[in-house]
């Protein structure tokens, strides 16, 4: 089968590990029969640079005609002093309202070779950890009325939800919940925002539709504490756009580090096709010297390969080449054990080309060999 994929490589680090899915992309096509062309378009400072835009209207419009789009990162200090309408970031929250994908899943999974690199104590982390976090995309105070006073002596942002926003972010964990362990979290700020009563109001309307989904609720800030304190309590957690955004990358840390989470931002698919990325920023200080970490980026072509294209067992195959590359012990900079670490003497370490093509590597393993690149 032949699949379009847009890519959008970025800025900083974003072209390095784009290039490295794609590689492991190609790799999947050549195991299992299938094609992938892609199509680079434009966003964030790259794209302001070269357009003075952060998402040119070709870029939304190539979006669009695909079969999924994916994203390395955008941003960086160059763009910092630009208008906020300006800024690479309004072009991310611009693609993902123009895909209509309001619903980010991103999988907190600590593998187990990675132990060593989780911050915090072996007891609290040992089994493993496997969290999802579900996180609203399109609404909230990132997308709600926002404004300066004409004297320049007050700002403000808007927190604002509708029931429908709600309902259907509420519907994937439900439904996610449902095929793990049959737990949702609703995470808000209930005691204080409105809006977040609001959420526990239509959870609690919802909930009758899966009675085997154990539902509960907890403060944000219990929440980022109970992260470090116990993360092993939680399944799948929902919760807005700006705590959604916090807790993931708390989440990442306590899984040993934010180059290894990927993440998928889909919808109903009447927009646009499914938004896939690492949650890692640009870094700009490590773009072209091939210290970048790019299993983040790979892993979310699994997501990819699943969510939107309904290739699952494409999708293991990448996840179990992860494994089996972390097994072997190559390790990037950010996930390498600490001097004096038990695990430190079976690791070598590699950068982000020869990590991705040990991945190349592993998942052509019923095919042959990866291709010498040089």
């Amino acid at each position: 089968m032949k699949f379009s994929i847009a890519t959008i490589p970025g800025d900083g680090i974003g072209p390095d590990v784009v290039r490295e899915a794609c590689l492991a992309l190609d790799a999947v096509g050549r195991r299992f029969g299938h094609e992938f062309a892609y199509t680079p378009v434009l966003m964030g400072g790259c794209a302001i640079d070269a357009t003075g835009l952060p998402l040119p209207p070709e870029t939304v419009k190539v979006c669009k005609a695909a079969d999924a789009v994916l994203l390395g990162a955008v941003g960086g200090p160059k763009w910092d002093n630009l208008p906020g309408n300006l800024r690479p970031e309004a072009g991310l929250l611009g693609i993902r309202a123009a895909l209509g994908a309001w619903a980010n899943l991103r999988p907190a999974l600590m593998f187990p070779e990675l132990a060593a690199a989780c911050p915090l104590r072996p007891d609290i982390v040992e089994g493993g950890l496997d969290i999802l976090i579900i996180r609203e995309l399109t609404g909230g105070i990132y997308f709600g009325e926002k404004g300066r006073s004409p004297d320049g002596q007050s700002a403000w942002d808007t927190e604002k939800y509708s029931r429908p926003e709600i309902e259907r972010l509420l519907g994937v964990g439900f439904e996610s919940a449902m095929k793990r362990g049959k737990k949702l979290c609703v995470v808000d700020k209930a005691n204080v925002m409105e809006s977040s009563r609001f959420w526990r109001e239509v959870a609690e309307g919802m909930k009758g539709r899966w009675p085997e989904v154990a539902l509960s609720y907890m403060y944000v800030d219990n929440a980022a504490m109970q992260l470090v304190r116990n993360p092993r309590q939680f399944d799948v957690i929902a919760t807005s756009n700006i705590f959604g955004d916090i807790l993931s990358d708390e989440a990442s840390m306590v899984t040993g580090s934010i180059g290894m989470l990927a993440s998928a931002s889909i919808g109903d698919g009447s927009l646009g096709p499914g938004l896939y990325e690492p949650i890692h920023g640009s870094a700009p200080d490590i773009a072209g010297t091939d210290k970048a970490n790019p299993l983040a980026t790979i892993l979310s072509i699994a997501l990819l390969l699943r969510h939107s294209l309904g290739l699952e067992t494409e999708a293991k195959a990448v996840e179990a080449a992860v494994r089996s590359v972390l097994a072997s012990g190559l390790r990037t900079g950010d996930i390498a054990s600490a001097a004096g670490s038990p695990s430190k003497a079976r690791e070598k370490s590699v950068g982000t080309r020869e990590m991705g093509a040990a991945v190349v590597a592993a998942i052509e393993a019923k095919t042959g060999p990866a291709k010498d690149r040089t």
